[in-house]
């Protein structure tokens, strides 16, 4: 009786900690690049979800998530001069750091007119 009650309990506990490994792994988080180059360099990148200024060409950006579910960018070039292009693009998380994410960036290439 004694002996039953102890597996009883350690397929409980290994049960549980497995449900907790699986729980955890499914929030890794996971990561993705794209690098923003236009013609000419020195445009201002804004993210249109929030207008925050993501930084001026060549320009890597990172994107990271929990549930590495591919991601909708839209976003606006800027350059004084020039016409504004805005263009749409799926982030891909695949990566399990940022540096992965960084060495295989999605090339994002924009020419801008001038006015």
């Amino acid at each position: 009786m004694l002996f039953s009650r102890r597996v009883k309990r350690i397929f409980f506990f290994a049960g549980a900690v497995s449900a907790l490994m699986m729980l955890s792994a499914c929030g890794k988080t996971q990561y993705g690049a794209v690098q923003f180059i236009s013609t000419p360099n020195g445009a201002e990148v804004v993210n249109l979800r929030d207008e925050s200024n993501l930084g001026s060409t060549p320009l890597k950006v990172v994107w990271e998530s929990d549930d590495g579910k591919p991601e909708y960018v839209t976003v606006q070039f800027r350059k004084q001069g020039h016409e504004e292009k805005i263009t749409s693009l799926w982030v891909n998380k695949r990566y399990d750091n940022r540096e992965d994410a960084l060495d295989n960036a999605q090339p994002i290439k924009v020419d801008l007119e001038k006015r």
